[in-house]
């Protein structure tokens, strides 16, 4: 539900939706990056002046901070569900699957905000990609949970490195993200994400069936 801001001060617009604007933040920071993110890119974007901006924003790093939040809260917000699957190995397939379908997808650039935001910025901006690395970790950290917890109940192998397997699959669903980014279609990605699973299947203990790929449907 968007909500409508009640700051107050010269240059606000009647009736902004914070909502909104941050939306159109959103895709400005995705396509150019914070640091290639103009102001005047971001305020022409989200219906704003500057004055307006800081007035309800604070500034350009809280803005970007906030319409990460949003964009996890929209864009990635599949990937919590992922760690309700019943099993270790449905948990990775579905969310590097719904990875793809979502880093592929029309209506917004191709990739991850989170990947794309700020691989790297001069110095007097290193919070930013600090910030983002922290943002990523959140979800690798609930990863090796759920698959800690799959090993504990025999579902994966004794004794497999859960926060290493977490990792791995954290950094093929980035590396997926700046593939699509450069380009690369739904298809093959879904590729590479089979490969991927044969990997997964080695700490399926023996006699734990694993069902073939799911077929891509490029939804």
């Amino acid at each position: 539900m968007s909500s409508t801001a009640s700051y107050h001060g010269r240059g606000r617009p009647r009736g902004f939706v914070e909502d909104e604007a941050l939306d159109q933040a959103i895709r400005v920071f995705w396509e150019h990056g914070y640091e290639g993110a103009s102001l005047s890119d971001l305020t022409a974007a989200m219906g704003i002046n500057r004055p307006s901006l800081y007035i309800v924003f604070g500034s350009k790093d809280e803005l970007f901070r906030r319409a990460l939040a949003r964009y996890r809260d929209t864009y990635v917000a599949y990937a919590a569900g992922t760690l309700e699957e019943p099993t270790a190995y449905a948990v990775i397939e579905s969310y590097l699957r719904a990875a793809v379908d979502a880093l592929t997808g029309s209506g917004h650039p191709p990739g991850c905000l989170s990947i794309l935001g700020g691989l790297s910025c001069a110095p007097s901006n290193n919070g930013i990609p600090e910030f983002l690395a922290g943002f990523r970790a959140v979800f690798e950290g609930e990863l090796a949970q759920r698959l800690a917890r799959a090993e504990k109940e025999g579902d994966l192998v004794a004794g497999t490195d859960t926060a290493a397997l977490a990792r791995f699959v954290v950094t093929l669903g980035q590396g997926l993200a700046v593939h699509a980014a450069a380009g690369a279609g739904r298809e093959d990605l879904q590729a590479a994400v089979d490969v991927a699973l044969r990997a997964v299947a080695a700490y399926l203990p023996s006699g734990n069936p694993v069902a073939p790929a799911a077929e891509t449907t490029g939804a």
